[in-house]
């Protein structure tokens, strides 16, 4: 059975407490606690990348091959996980949706059109200046997600 990492460092403690939400999300839910659905959370919190359901299927059968994990538990998982913002999604029109963990810190998206390469980004100015334009057209902003689209330098060559 896969185990999670149990060091007490901050990246831990974080770990614990989104697994503590995702257990009372899926009681709320009343759906069953599996391995399967906590390896599908820890996947997500250890990766970097965004990922499609596919990928992530492919991920963990490749660390846990002996864990039977089908697509359809990826899905449905991945589903009730953005249902609830613990994960939050990229849309790719017909070739699907790509996830990451939503507990990340705010951050927006330069997205390569020909490659699918998606590169985080933080710009204070670019922040305030969203806040700014709220506030004069007197909106009260909840949230935001900005996407920009175009080629990376590999695709410009």
């Amino acid at each position: 059975m896969p185990k999670v990492n149990t060091n007490f460092n901050d990246r831990t403690i974080e770990y614990k407490q989104l697994l503590i939400d995702f257990k009372a999300l899926l009681k709320k839910n009343t759906l069953k606690f599996t391995i399967q659905r906590e390896v599908i959370l820890e996947t997500m919190y250890n990766s970097d990348e965004h990922l499609t359901p596919e990928a992530l299927h492919h991920l963990i059968q490749e660390k846990y091959p002996d864990l039977k994990t089908g697509i359809a538990t990826v899905y449905r998982t991945l589903s009730l996980l953005e249902d609830s913002n613990m994960v939050t999604s990229l849309s790719f029109g017909a070739q699907g949706k790509k996830y990451e963990l939503g507990a990340k810190e705010h951050h927006d998206h330069l997205i390569c059109t020909e490659c699918g390469n998606i590169t985080e980004f933080v710009d204070e100015q670019i922040e305030k200046r969203q806040h700014k334009i709220a506030d004069e057209l007197g909106f009260k902003m909840s949230d935001h997600s900005m996407q920009i689209y175009g080629l990376c330098k590999n695709c410009q060559k």
